[in-house]
């Protein structure tokens, strides 16, 4: 299940541990405010980047079953368009559905007005490897589609600051119309060694107004967060960070929390961005 801040060239050694955070956030969360990049015009940009992570953790709530996995993605652009694909190993056996990958698929544009830079775009979470049966709730489509409307900003040479609203018409599992707010922020320190260093959090809401959103969850809504520290070095970051929810199932049979899917955490993660 994190963001289309994923899309832009490289921000040169001072910005690469807040790039390298952002660059999987339509599925991890990770959607911190990275500064914006200077301006390519019409250029053409890509990036690859190839990831390993002590548990995939999605707005606050474990997606591989509080286990290591695989993540990677391809990253275009070309001025203020940008698209995708971000890919990462999940296990939803708890839930009685074989799913082991998560596909998103995103695209939107990223307008600048002075130092605010905007990011309207659709992310599409796909689990090709789901198999359905007509009985809810383990028949239901877990796929769905969000919208995302979200500005950023360096308020300081090297702080900035983000906020994102999105929206799903039918959230995951088929739960119904769902929003999420996050509110982020980054800063990056001068490179202490070989590392440049960073720190960065994410707070956010969630809430869905569908009866089936609270049956699977056991809430009808939940705030989540994260902190940590990166350490960037080349094209190479790690990233040391702490996740916590105030979620947790009221009634026996939800699903998003079982297993202390919800339960706080620290997550160590180390990514390649190339080129």
């Amino acid at each position: 299940m994190t963001t289309t801040s994923k899309l832009a060239a490289l921000c040169g050694a001072g910005g690469l541990a807040l790039f390298a955070i952002c660059v999987t956030a339509a599925a991890d969360g990770y959607d911190v405010a990275a500064p914006a990049p200077a301006d390519e015009g019409r250029k053409f940009t890509y990036s690859f980047s190839l990831g390993v992570t002590s548990d995939y953790v999605f707005r606050g709530i474990s997606q591989n079953d509080n286990d290591p996995t695989i993540q990677g993605g391809i990253d275009l652009g070309y001025g203020i368009l940008y698209a995708g694909v971000w890919a990462s190993g999940i296990n939803f056996d708890a839930i009685v559905n074989d799913a082991d990958l998560e596909v998103d698929w995103y695209g939107g544009i990223k307008p600048t007005w002075g130092p605010a830079t905007f990011d309207f775009g659709v992310i599409y979470y796909s689990y090709p490897s789901a198999t359905y049966t007509t009985n809810p709730p383990f028949g239901f489509d877990l796929n769905y589609v969000e919208l995302k409307a979200g500005v950023s900003g360096t308020i300081h040479e090297k702080l900035a600051l983000g906020g994102y609203i999105y929206w799903s018409p039918d959230y995951f599992a088929q739960t119904g119309s769902v929003w999420t707010f996050e509110g982020q922020a980054g800063y990056t320190f001068h490179q202490v060694g070989v590392f440049t260093p960073s720190v960065s959090g994410v707070i956010g809401y969630q809430t869905g107004s569908d009866d089936y959103y609270e049956a699977w969850n056991g809430f009808s809504e939940y705030w989540y967060w994260n902190a940590g520290l990166a350490l960037a070095v080349e094209k190479l970051t790690f990233d040391f960070r702490y996740w916590g929810t105030d979620a947790s199932n009221t009634v026996s049979d939800a699903f998003t929390c079982i297993n202390d899917y919800c339960d706080s955490r620290f997550v160590f993660s180390a990514k390649v961005v190339l080129p």
